[in-house]
């Protein structure tokens, strides 16, 4: 095998809790996470230069060592002391800094082709121990599928899939720093903590109105007021029938779960004449 071409999915939170603020700076999350369809395009090819050769389809996304894929790849080079190198062409689809990990499942899905290309026979879980170190997103991006994920991301446990649904993607204009939203979130002022095992029970019931019932994100009491235009999608996307919407991860993407097609699409017309989303997608739950 020369080359590999890969598929690395969004994901989406249908819970976000913080539970605490750890004496390293980072936070104790409890977290359901969701693959869905949307997908960056990634193609490896072995190149005899000793190398890694990044090009990618936005030109103000790095080709360096500031690319979580180039990390992924090197971190592999370094280790197994690989001569070859690797030509990495991204070709982006998932919204950039908008809380679907869409830089985490792209180094998520190198480490994967890194393992295939070079023959490393690393098991999935050896994968995700490495992965941790590139981000707390990447071992659930090589999981995938629905999972809940504790400590600061990178505790999963596999729940079972969840039912499909029509899901509508929403990203306005903005890019959200999630250390920013982390550092600004008032752990005190928490009065309610979404219900993440109420989640879980209702995926186990295959009920995805008493999922979307349940949806909550907590990040939102610190993005939305910074940003409140998502306020204004999220409340657009509601009142054109999903069922729920919230914001995914520390934002500014917004979901929304639809049982009907039909109406989805009419969702998106809706996004469209109002203005606020740059980026606006339909897409399915995705399990594997």
């Amino acid at each position: 095998m020369n080359s590999i071409k890969l598929k690395a999915r969004a994901k989406i939170n249908l819970g976000l809790d913080v539970l605490c603020k750890r004496e390293d700076g980072y936070h104790e999350v409890r977290m359901v996470m969701q693959t869905i369809g949307l997908y960056d395009r990634i193609i490896m090819k072995k190149i005899k230069e000793p190398e890694i050769k990044i090009v990618t389809n936005l030109s103000f996304l790095p080709v360096n060592e500031n690319n979580l894929v180039h990390k992924a790849a090197k971190m592999l080079i370094d280790e197994f002391n690989i001569k070859e190198g690797v030509s990495i062409d991204l070709n982006k689809f998932i919204p950039v800094a908008a809380g679907m990990a869409g830089g985490s499942s792209d180094a998520a899905s190198v480490l994967y082709g890194m393992n295939r290309l070079f023959h490393l026979k690393l098991t999935m879980e050896e994968l995700m121990v490495r992965g941790v170190h590139i981000g707390a997103d990447v071992p659930y991006c090589i999981l995938r599928g629905t999972a809940l994920a504790e400590g600061i991301g990178e505790k999963l446990t596999k729940l079972k899939p969840m039912p499909k649904c029509y899901i509508v993607v929403a990203k306005p204009p903005i890019n959200v720093s999630t250390k920013l939203v982390y550092e600004n979130l008032d752990m005190k002022g928490i009065a309610e903590h979404p219900d993440i095992n109420g989640i879980i029970n209702a995926i186990e019931a295959e009920d995805i109105y008493a999922i979307a019932q349940k949806l909550e994100n907590v990040l939102e009491k610190v993005t939305i007021p910074l940003y409140p235009v998502i306020a204004k999608i999220k409340n657009d996307i509601k009142s054109n029938g999903a069922i729920n919407a919230i914001m995914s991860g520390s934002g500014p993407t917004v979901f929304g779960m639809f049982d009907d097609y039909e109406v989805a699409m009419k969702c998106i017309d809706a996004l469209k004449k109002a203005d606020d989303a740059r980026q606006i997608y339909i897409t399915e739950t995705y399990n594997l």
